[in-house]
């Protein structure tokens, strides 16, 4: 079992869950997030002002799979994540984690059965 971390545009988000319901991956949680990379942050006028804000709207996708979907769904999030053909900087990132045990807490069920 792996635990999926996606930083994603907050504006990709829809096109990211249609392509992840394309490989039947259909649980995920979604949180708003704020940070920078590569982009550094952004200039804006505030009342006549520069002002720079450094932390940017980001989302943030955490999805449980089993080991069969660890690269459908990786290739579903860069499928509906990238921004245009080739993708920009500012589209995210993907991060793979092990996932030790997963409990349903209704039934009580561990492991890949409870995902």
């Amino acid at each position: 079992m792996k635990l999926i971390v996606a930083i994603i545009q907050p504006n990709r988000l829809e096109a990211v869950k249609a392509a992840l319901t394309e490989v039947e991956v259909f649980r995920l949680t979604v949180m708003d997030v704020q940070g920078f990379g590569r982009q550094k942050g952004q200039t804006e006028v505030y009342r006549g002002h520069e002002v720079s804000v450094n932390l940017l709207r980001k989302v943030r996708l955490e999805i449980g799979v089993n080991d069969a979907f660890v690269e459908p769904t990786i290739a579903a999030i860069i499928k509906g994540g990238r921004s245009g053909e080739k993708g920009e900087i500012g589209d995210g990132k993907i991060f793979v984690l092990p996932l030790d045990d997963c409990v349903r807490i209704r039934t009580g069920e561990r492991g890949g059965e409870a995902i």
